[in-house]
């Protein structure tokens, strides 16, 4: 699950996880008040208005804004707030940002020069290992860092028998090449860092930039946090942060039935059951010249409500062209789902789009039966042979 930066910096900060202050707003005059009160909690004379949105690259697509006014604020504010904003990380036509950030100015000039740094903490799977993926090159995207530099990414694998020990924390700090005051600042930061990952179940951390501030402070002043959906039963707290604003609105409704969906940009809907199955079927499609248009597993307790509702799901996309159903009945009926089957049909309505079924397993007689004496016009198939030869010839 995703979380907006300022959730992710609340988070962060009950760790002890030094950050760059924020009020959070959503309407200009709200961001005003945020900025006098962060002059007035900490003196800051200058403020910067983020949009929030669940991508990154805001900057490069115009929301992150400095402003060094309160009317500057405002006028920011106003310009960001309601802006489908498109950055690296979207689609064309954006995000609709109904959520802007308003931080304090951490670049203050002091007797130490500031510093801005990479750091991220995620899960090395070929290794399944935690580890730490750090640079002393900051504020910038890490795929250039790793392109051109690749000498200055690190990486410190956590042995999870033992777990962070203090001399990763320092080794972390050397690298960065700091001394004094701001190396004990950093090793500590690390430890937080460390403990916030764990107490949450996440799966990504990423700061970016990590700054070392002109009086050695080191601040997070931007933190991209992601939780392990599995895990979020151990933390109603962290469930209740979910913005479906920010989700496909199919992906949304499909969670409201069970169901396990996810968009992609194909031409054919399919309706599975179980994952690896549901990847089998996609390569299938992929090989018969059509391309997936989303996944989606009914999962091993599939009724005839929860098949309706799958079907309504990928009829919703304009996109779909086809929709092959391939149900392995092993927990599942067949019965079950050839019913659904046809009460979409019946309860949808005219449907437009061929559908090819195949249904093997438990009660496929049955299920047969079922979609015969419906007087449905589906395209049954066997075997996956015959699946696939139907696809190309109805995609084609």
């Amino acid at each position: 699950m995703n979380l907006h930066e300022y959730q992710a910096k609340e988070i962060l900060k009950k760790y002890g996880v030094p950050v760059g202050e924020g009020i959070v707003a959503s309407t200009p005059d709200e961001a005003v008040d945020a900025a006098k009160r962060l002059t007035a909690s900490n003196g800051s004379q200058a403020w910067v208005v983020k949009a929030q949105i669940h991508a990154g690259g805001r900057g490069k697509g115009g929301g992150v804004k400095f402003a060094t006014t309160l009317d500057a604020v405002r006028e920011k504010a106003s310009n960001i707030l309601g802006m489908h904003l498109v950055t690296p990380q979207t689609s064309s036509e954006g995000k609709l940002v109904r959520l802007v950030y308003v931080q304090e100015d951490a670049y203050f000039d002091g007797p130490s020069p500031r510093k801005e740094f990479y750091f991220s903490m995620l899960l090395d799977r070929a290794k399944s290992q935690l580890m730490f993926m750090y640079s002393p090159k900051g504020g910038m995207d890490i795929e250039e860092v790793a392109e051109h530099t690749p000498e200055l990414i690190f990486v410190e694998h956590i042995d999870p028998t033992v777990g962070l020990k203090d001399f990763q924390c320092r080794k972390i700090a050397n690298n960065y090449g700091l001394t004094g005051t701001a190396f004990k600042n950093m090793v500590q930061f690390v430890r937080c860092i460390y403990n916030a990952y764990i107490g949450t179940d996440a799966t990504l951390f990423e700061i970016n930039p990590l700054l070392k501030a002109a009086d050695d402070r080191i601040m997070a002043i931007d933190a991209k946090v992601v939780l392990d959906n599995n895990a979020l039963y151990r933390h109603p707290d962290l469930a209740a942060l979910r913005d479906t604003n920010e989700e496909d609105p199919m992906e949304v409704e499909a969670g409201s039935y069970d169901l396990n969906y996810v968009k992609l940009n194909g031409n054919v809907g399919c309706m599975v059951n179980g994952a690896g199955l549901a990847m089998a079927t996609m390569d299938i499609i992929k090989l018969s010249g059509g391309d997936p248009a989303n996944f989606l597993d009914v999962g091993g307790t599939a009724n005839a409500q929860r098949v309706e509702q799958g079907f309504r799901i990928i009829l919703s996309d304009p996109n779909v062209k086809v929709i092959l159903v391939n149900i392995f009945g092993g927990i599942v009926r067949c019965d079950r789902v050839a019913q659904g089957i046809v009460d979409a049909y019946n309860n949808i309505g005219d449907i437009n789009v061929p559908i090819i079924v195949r249904l093997q397993g438990t009660n496929a007689i049955e299920a047969k039966v079922i979609i015969e004496e419906s007087g449905l016009k589906v395209y049954p198939a066997v075997k996956l042979e015959e699946a696939a030869a139907l696809v190309k010839k109805l995609v084609g």
